[in-house]
């Protein structure tokens, strides 16, 4: 299972606070993963996880694209950190 989580945002754009998807293989790294969840849910998902500046962390560790996923993993979705 991943648990994936969205903040700020990412959150408000999308309408989702948190999923659990069951575990998969075809969902082996982040790229994956995004394109995965753009097919379930459109359009207005497919935009906001293909944005350049979103980050990424999987269990706490920002990552890239091609990151490797594995069953029980966190994976978070949030807009860039701004300070001031």
């Amino acid at each position: 299972m991943l648990n994936l989580v969205f903040f700020a945002r990412v959150k408000e754009q999308l309408g989702c606070s948190d999923m659990k998807l069951d575990w998969d293989g075809s969902l082996a790294t982040l790229e994956a993963l995004k394109f995965h969840l753009g097919g379930l849910h459109g359009e207005t998902w497919i935009r906001v996880l293909a944005e350049d500046n979103l980050v990424c962390a999987v269990n706490q560790t920002v990552v890239e694209d091609d990151h490797v996923l594995t069953n029980g993993d966190e994976v978070a979705f949030f807009p860039p950190v701004t300070g001031g």
